[in-house]
């Protein structure tokens, strides 16, 4: 199932500029928005899922860090 949102040209403009060759617009979005705050959460979610979290979130840390090293070098 999905939604409509009506959302400024200028708006999309500024989400279709962050947005990476491989993303969706709404994997961007996701992104750019960020998840709930970690309180708002406690206590809900498995160890098991938490831990397999914690993991992507490291490892999406880790290309965040090497986009940005490689964006720089593209400046040099």
């Amino acid at each position: 199932m999905s939604k409509s949102v009506r959302i400024s040209e200028g708006f999309h403009e500024y989400i279709k500029a962050h947005k990476r060759a491989d993303e969706t617009m709404e994997e961007t979005l996701r992104r750019l928005v960020g998840g709930p705050h970690p309180d708002d959460v406690a206590g809900i979610l498995s160890s098991e899922t938490a831990d397999s979290m914690r993991e992507r979130l490291e490892t999406k840390g880790e290309i965040d860090v090497e986009g940005k090293r490689e964006l720089r070098e593209r400046f040099e």
